[in-house]
């Protein structure tokens, strides 16, 4: 099966394909251009230079969040459109999730702490520890302050490996708290592709109706409205 992955909630952007299990081809950007000027030409692109279209394409799959609320829209928004245009199931995978698998070159049993900067004083969160090659959800993703995380982490009593946008934040955050973390190379530290088409491939399969964005908080604008609505 060929899964098409896209990956848009920060900054960079990737798109990748894997075949069973394997990965054929990825393109990855950090320029800071809009996502949607970027990130169908870079998977036309990919699959042209493999001699292939969107029609060869099994199963599309996003990172549907959590992360920057237009990134992930935006993500979101070409993989529907692609599938319901091919007739294709889709899948819907958590970001944070997907970031995981970067956590491949850690230990194992070492716990990885997936972070994107959440802003207001928080990350995006959540951890996982790596068991045969695949990360083992250790709970949900959520919004979390630092010194909440940190106290969190330090009962854990394990080695700490930070991925994600929000990586080096987050270790200098834990550091504050006198928790030492490894923070993974940056290569390896950012969202891709890659971990979305990852995590899709142990996922169910959904319609394009199914396919909706997981935000964890209130956009800013939303926020702006509602201080406005109640501070009268």
């Amino acid at each position: 099966m060929k899964i098409l992955g896209f990956e848009s909630s920060a900054k960079s952007a990737s798109v990748a394909l894997l075949e069973n299990g394997v990965l054929l081809a990825q393109s990855f950007q950090n320029s800071g251009l809009t996502h949607s000027r970027t990130l169908l030409p870079m998977a036309e692109d990919m699959l042209k230079n493999l001699d292939m279209d969107f029609g060869d394409v099994d199963l599309f799959a996003v990172a549907h969040g959590p992360g920057s609320f237009t990134g992930v829209r935006i993500g979101v928004s070409a993989v529907k459109g692609l599938a319901w245009a091919l007739d294709k199931p889709v899948c819907g995978v958590s970001t944070l999730e997907a970031m995981a698998y970067n956590g491949i070159a850690a230990p194992e049993g070492v716990i990885i702490c997936c972070a994107m900067d959440a802003r207001r004083g928080q990350f995006y969160n959540a951890l996982f520890e790596m068991e045969g090659g695949k990360p083992r959800r250790l709970c949900e993703d959520r919004a979390i302050s630092p010194s909440e995380l940190a106290e969190e982490i330090k009962n854990l009593k394990k080695s700490i490996f930070t991925v994600g946008d929000g990586a080096a934040l987050c270790y200098n955050a834990l550091d504050n708290f006198e928790i030492k973390t490894i923070l993974a190379p940056e290569p390896m530290r950012f969202q891709s592709a890659w971990g979305v088409c990852m995590a899709a491939a142990d996922r169910p399969q959904q319609t394009v109706h199914e396919l909706l964005p997981v935000y964890l908080r209130l956009s800013q604008a939303e926020r702006e409205r509602q201080e406005r609505v109640f501070g009268k």
